[in-house]
């Protein structure tokens, strides 16, 4: 533990919201407390307001994680509410306040929530940024933004562009890029036979494996049109698209009309359960990540922790965390380059060599070196 550092709020979505932000706040509050720390999850009784929120629940039926404090009392839509519960974060003054920031709309709670616990002079706050100024742009986006970094004394960010981001805010204000951990709280690795078999999938076929939610920024249209590429559809490989749609299906419908690659693409389009993640993993050959913007992204850190070669494209923090040629291929964002990387793949045989090359590579991410960076940056405040 480190030095006046004992008791610490994560102010962040957690159980029962699911996704992967509460999932890995979860498995950093898990870690804290396994080093000694005293840690408390501020999660939010409304995250977002229904018109908000494109997809079809934003709760899990799953049960909670063991062991965890979890208050579900952040409204982020009410300011009477931010006062109430920055009011109780100052007075129960914990030694440092996390809060989880990924879209400038929680901004103004969560500015307002750290302002006011930092003002029983004590409690330090700190904010772990997984995105800054977001994919999908709104007007007063910036404006958000800086209301919540003014109120944060020092961040985390997962990747350097975030980081560069911040700098355009905060040019002077402490900073630490520590790599996504591995999710490694999704069960452990399922053999192939048994996940195809959980899936109803045939084992006739090679896979590809496009998860999570499905948005125009994650680029699922231009795998589509890789997939209908001639030299790929000679693999005879199959594309799982494993996630729900936040917008209409019917433009990557159409694409896969086009291409005429119906019996090519199957769609598992609900939101997946955390303890079935193992199976669409376990499934997949090669896991492809065709983003046209990103910063980070937990798919990557999945595949890492089931030991599964990448194809991503080199935008945002990508290119950082897959090797190129060594844990998976790092390609231009076009419909052409990756279907040139999927008939390497399979062609010349490189499942092996690349899954070595991620088992060799997830130990950059650990949960240990997170909490050591948070450590860190804590005596820079």
């Amino acid at each position: 533990m480190a030095k006046n550092l004992e008791r610490i709020v994560l102010l962040s979505p957690a159980h029962p919201l699911r996704g992967g932000i509460a999932s890995s706040t979860e498995r950093l509050a898990q870690e804290l407390q396994e080093q000694g720390y005293t840690v408390c999850i501020y999660s939010f009784s409304l995250q977002y307001p229904g018109f908000l929120f494109p997809g079809k629940t934003q709760y899990t039926e799953g049960p909670p994680p063991e062991g965890l404090d979890i208050l579900p009392i952040v409204n982020s839509i009410n300011p009477f509410n931010w006062w109430k519960v920055g009011r109780r974060l100052r007075k129960e003054a914990p030694d440092l306040a996390i809060a989880r920031f990924w879209l400038p709309f929680m901004a103004p709670a969560m500015g307002t929530i750290l302002r006011l616990a930092k003002g029983n002079g004590h409690t330090k706050t700190m904010a772990i940024t997984d995105n800054v100024i977001p994919h999908e742009k709104r007007p007063g986006d910036r404006l958000f933004t800086r209301y919540f970094i003014d109120a944060v004394d020092a961040f985390i960010v997962m990747s350097r562009s975030v980081g560069e981001d911040i700098r355009q805010f905060a040019p002077q204000k402490p900073l630490a890029y520590i790599p996504h951990p591995i999710f490694d709280n999704y069960g452990p690795k399922c053999a192939r036979e048994e996940s195809l078999k959980r899936l109803g999938l045939s084992g006739e076929y090679p896979y590809l494996l496009f998860f999570g939610f499905i948005r125009d920024y994650k680029g699922l249209d231009l795998l589509l049109r890789a997939m209908g590429d001639p030299k790929v559809r000679e693999l005879g490989v199959r594309l799982i698209v494993a996630g729900e749609f936040y917008g209409s299906e019917e433009p990557y419908r159409a694409i896969i009309r086009e291409e005429g690659i119906e019996k090519e693409v199957i769609f598992f389009s609900d939101y997946i359960p955390n303890e079935e993640v193992k199976y669409y993993f376990g499934a997949a050959n090669l896991v492809v990540q065709p983003y046209k913007s990103a910063t980070q992204s937990g798919i990557s850190q999945l595949a890492y922790h089931f030991e599964r070669p990448m194809l991503v494209t080199g935008v945002g923090g990508l290119p950082e965390i897959v090797e190129h040629e060594k844990e998976g291929y790092v390609v231009e964002v076009n419909a052409p380059a990756i279907a040139e990387a999927i008939v390497d793949f399979f062609t010349h045989g490189r499942e092996a060599e690349m899954g070595e090359g991620v088992r060799r590579g997830k130990q950059r991410f650990s949960w240990d070196n997170m909490v050591k960076g948070i450590e860190s940056l804590f005596h820079e405040i």
